[in-house]
């Protein structure tokens, strides 16, 4: 199987996307999802599928469908904007004098006829192209309902217009009567407004659409548009699409890097608060990896590209952003079923309406127009742009902040959660080995001690002995090393024999450690540190002790999810006294230690089977099976691929306090789409009886259509204010 996007044409409403994907869901192993608000098609279908007869499929529906082009979606912004110039400055002097009879001149109404007939036909033509399409699949949407409406407006008033011409007496034999006759039985205005108004709604919905994708487009945006490559010596400037796995480049200070990579030369701080949020810059130096499109805050950098195009950080956060954007719902599944089966009971609705004004002996004018106004009232557009724009702002505003969102399924999640598990290494803690404290037994000094043990492990790999090594930037020289494996190390340093390791290696070859050195050993144990004893010439020396340390940011960000009305879990491999060490400083009240990835994935199960709804938060190859079992799954971005895969929620940052950023993201964005979902549901079922009872006239049904869409989508445009 493979996935194709096509750039969708021709679509007016969620209905028609919801014809598209049925028309694809029927060739055989294709399934689909149309994102209306993206105007974008996700296929999944057989690898031996031609793309071509998806393509051919959705022309047959009456849309087109192409890979995406930026300049098709202006030229069709531009064109909507040209039929809407065009419409609204012949509408102003068709429906002005149908609102002022004292402007009913002798002709006006043949006027009038002249400036709507350019408004139906070319303002209108995208509604009646549409319904014509639809009507030939058998099928109706929203643009059935418009071209409905305004057709019969006009046809009935060019029939009243004709015939009045045809009998000349009656209503037009004087200029009173046709003030009391002529403008109830012509409806041009109606015809006109009708468009117009729905022309607008259209076009300021574009717009918002537009802003609504903002961030995404800034997003690809953020990328550096060139480069300088480092050439025998030289450095020689490209675009940055040049660049290619292994070139060297040069990142001068207040620059981007242009793509991932490796630092091999020089040292800095990079900002990466444009892609993460992170607004502390992190500091890098040789064989630290940098990541494209931040931005070089201090000296200068040579870094050799590891990753190009596609394969960037930057270009994978935008397409898990896009496919979060593009899919749906249960909430919006539920209102694809009711547009699906609305349309055609509206109709139903307008002709009841007609035939029950005919049979009470109502002038078949106001029938006309009661059945009319019935059609445009009920087009159900907000529905559709309820849950896709919701989804398009919020998901944008998430990458913004370093949050990325699978898909709308993981919001939904979030409404359920009330118990929250942590991982430990690298989640709450920094996920690396750090020296906490040098203890020097009675005598000695605790800075040379730190001196000669860093320079003797500078020649280790071992974590611990890198831990202190990086503590203690020492640059003595070191004679003799020697490493001993899973005990310690040895060598010569400043002309001293100094030994390092485990506290048995230093007593089995000097003999009993003193009272100092026991102490600091008890206590590092009593809180899962690791300890090394250290010393020289026959004796030891002092204690270095040497720990996973907790996040600085760790503890408020417990507390955080604590005010969501989350209860916190620690759920670890480590050794149970290093857990609860751990938890009592953050502030969790419950620990699960010493399991295995299998563990994890138990312990989560027993959780749910408690009748608890549980989110994971976790970082590594460990964590993914217990990821992907929780109820919503959420994975540090400085984890392992295979965690973020697993999971649900992304922090790019890999800042605990995002986690919970990110449940109140996606809680406001599930809160924005069914709050949108509920007012486009309240505004039909309220507004058709006033239709059907004549209480509304047809104009104030088409503006009070078009502001029901530009209201849904500005709703969800409050969620670019998100903090």
């Amino acid at each position: 199987m493979t996935t194709t996007e096509l750039s969708i044409g021709g679509m007016t409403c969620a209905a028609c996307a919801n014809r598209i994907e049925r028309k694809l869901r029927k060739l055989e192993g294709v399934s689909a999802a149309v994102n209306y608000a993206t105007e974008k098609a996700s296929v999944t279908h057989p690898a031996d599928l031609d793309p071509a007869v998806l393509v051919a499929e959705v022309e047959r529906a009456g849309y087109t469908a192409e890979l995406p082009q930026t300049i098709r979606t202006r030229e069709e912004r531009d064109t909507l904007e040209d039929r809407l110039i065009i419409s609204a400055s012949c509408a102003v002097s068709v429906i002005v004098p149908a609102m002022v009879p004292a402007l009913w001149i002798a002709g006006w109404e043949w006027v009038s006829l002249a400036l709507t007939l350019p408004i139906v036909l070319y303002g209108g033509w995208p509604f009646h192209r549409a319904a014509w399409a639809n009507l030939r699949q058998r099928s109706a949407t929203m643009d059935t309902l418009v071209s409905l409406g305004t057709l019969v407006a006009f046809g009935w008033s060019l029939w009243e217009l004709l015939a009045a011409r045809a009998q000349p007496t009656g209503h037009h034999a004087t200029h009173a009567s046709a003030s009391a006759a002529t403008h109830p039985m012509v409806y041009f205005e109606v015809a006109a407004g009708i468009t117009v108004f729905i022309l607008v709604g259209r076009y300021l919905e574009a717009r918002a659409k537009r802003r609504a994708g903002t961030a995404l487009r800034a997003l690809l945006d953020l990328g550096a548009k060139e480069v300088a490559l480092l050439q025998d010596g030289r450095e020689i400037l490209v675009p940055a699409d040049q660049i290619s796995v292994g070139d060297v480049f040069v990142v001068r200070p207040g620059e981007k890097i242009a793509t991932d990579g490796t630092v091999i030369e020089g040292v800095s701080a990079v900002d990466a608060s444009l892609l993460t949020g992170e607004s502390v810059p992190v500091e890098v130096g040789v064989g630290d990896r940098v990541v494209g499109a931040t931005v070089n805050a201090g000296g200068r950098l040579v870094v050799r590209a590891t990753q190009v195009g596609g394969d960037t950080r930057l270009a994978q956060i935008a397409r898990l952003v896009e496919a979060a954007q593009s899919g749906k719902a249960d909430v919006q599944r539920l209102a694809d079923r009711v547009s699906a089966v609305f349309v055609p009971v509206v109709i139903v609705i307008a002709l009841a309406t007609l035939s029950a004004w005919l049979l009470l002996e109502s002038p078949p004018a106001e029938a006309i127009r009661a059945a009319i106004t019935v059609l445009i009232i009920a087009c159900p557009c907000a529905l559709g742009l309820a849950t896709p724009t919701a989804l398009l702002v919020g998901t944008g505003r998430g990458a913004q902040l370093g949050i990325l969102i699978k898909g709308p399924e993981a919001l939904e999640r979030t409404r359920r959660i009330d118990t929250v598990v942590l991982d430990k290494t690298g989640t709450v803690t920094e996920g690396r080995m750090t020296l906490t404290a040098v203890v020097a037994a009675d005598g000695e000094d605790s800075d040379e001690i730190l001196r000669l043990v860093g320079a003797l492990e500078g020649g280790s790999e071992h974590p611990i002995g890198r831990a202190i090594a990086e503590a203690a930037e020492s640059t003595l020289p070191v004679a003799e090393f020697a490493a001993l494996p899973g005990l310690g190390v040895e060598g010569r340093v400043a002309g001293k024999s100094v030994l390092a390791g485990r506290p048995d290696l230093v007593a089995g070859r000097w003999g009993d450690l003193p009272s100092t050195v026991e102490k600091a050993l008890a206590e590092a144990g009593s809180v899962g540190a690791t300890a090394v004893v250290a010393g020289w010439d026959g004796a030891a020396r002092g204690v270095l002790v040497v720990s996973d340390v907790v996040r600085s940011t760790s503890a408020q960000a417990v507390q955080d999810l604590k005010d969501l009305g989350l209860s916190p879990v620690l759920l670890t491999g480590d050794h149970p006294a290093v857990a609860e060490a751990v938890a009592a400083e953050v502030g969790i009240g419950k620990v699960i230690a010493g399991v295995l990835p299998e563990g994890k994935v138990e312990a989560i199960r027993d959780l749910q089977r408690q009748g608890r709804s549980v989110a994971m938060v976790g970082d590594g190859v460990n964590d993914a099976a217990a990821l992907a079992q929780a109820d919503l799954g959420i994975a540090m971005g400085t984890g392992t691929d295979v965690a973020i895969e697993a999971s649900d929620l992304t922090l790019v940052s890999g800042d605990l306090r995002a986690a919970a950023d990110a449940i109140r993201l996606a809680r406001r964005t599930l809160a924005t789409i069914k709050g949108n979902l509920f007012w486009a549901f309240a505004y039909n079922v309220a507004a058709l009886p006033l239709a059907a009872a004549g209480l509304l006239h047809p104009m104030i049904a088409g503006a009070a259509m078009a502001l029901s869409s530009v209201f849904v989508v500005t709703n969800s445009l409050r969620l670019r204010r998100f903090r």
